[in-house]
């Protein structure tokens, strides 16, 4: 199993997940030929894929997924709960509604319930025989009960969206500052550094930083974040906007 980000921020996301028989997409926030021609650029067609995976509504998860349903044959895996949020966007069938747990062919796959300000949000624990990944992104705090499933996989990819400091002291709106700060909002460098120091174990070998504010954090901020949790042991890749990550193997 492998996996690939193509863009990570405010402004669009998207990712691939490439396992022995089976790709996924996850999230479609991007223009539809941004990602054809990165699919095409590692040897990739849409044909490739089995389906596309959402988290949640917001037009940076979601403003390429009606040109990549009129353009391809895939399908979209989604709660049915979250079919009013996107009928929109995707014809009734061409929707696969999934429960809590399911399967799409070699990929199990099971939903993480996130806490967004939209009308129902996602992550995956996504696992490929021995191998397995924790996918979360837009939360504003993990369930306990979920983050007991999330202790020790191979793979994190998580958002460590902004630096306290820098947010408050930051040009946003006094509103805009609560909405991200809330547990509706979005997680920080410091909230989610201690999350992964409770979770991580002997298999974990990568941590993907993801969905990083242009304007309140750094880089730098994010890393040094997980290095006082002692977590600069692993590899820690920062997932970003404008550049994709190569293909890593989970």
């Amino acid at each position: 199993m492998k996996i690939k980000n193509i863009a990570s921020g405010s402004k669009g996301n998207c990712t691939i997940l490439l396992g022995n028989e089976t790709n996924l997409i996850i999230d479609m926030g991007i223009p539809f030929l941004t990602l054809k021609q990165s699919l095409e650029e590692n040897s990739l067609s849409f044909s490739n894929f089995a389906g596309v995976l959402i988290t949640h509504c917001h037009k940076d998860h979601i403003k390429g997924l009606s040109s990549l349903i009129k353009k391809t044959n895939l399908e979209v895996y989604i709660p049915e709960k979250m079919y009013d949020s996107l009928k929109e966007y995707i014809p009734y069938p061409k929707c696969k509604f999934i429960e809590d747990e399911f399967s799409i062919n070699e990929f199990e796959i099971e939903l993480i319930h996130t806490s967004h300000d939209a009308p129902y949000s996602v992550g995956y624990i996504i696992k490929q025989e021995e191998k397995s990944l924790v996918y979360v992104t837009d939360t504003g705090y993990i369930n306990r009960k979920y983050l007991e499933k999330m202790i020790n996989h191979d793979l994190y990819m998580i958002e460590s969206n902004h630096d306290e400091e820098m947010l408050m002291d930051g040009p946003y709106p006094r509103f805009l500052k609560e909405r991200v700060i809330s547990d509706k909002g979005h997680l920080s460098n410091r909230t989610t550094a201690k999350y992964l120091s409770k979770i991580i174990g002997p298999k974990t070998k990568t941590i993907i930083l993801a969905h990083l504010s242009e304007t309140n954090n750094t880089e730098e901020k994010a890393l040094e974040a997980m290095q006082e949790e002692g977590l600069d042991k692993l590899n820690i890749i920062i997932a970003r906007q404008h550049e994709e990550t190569g293909i890593i193997e989970v």
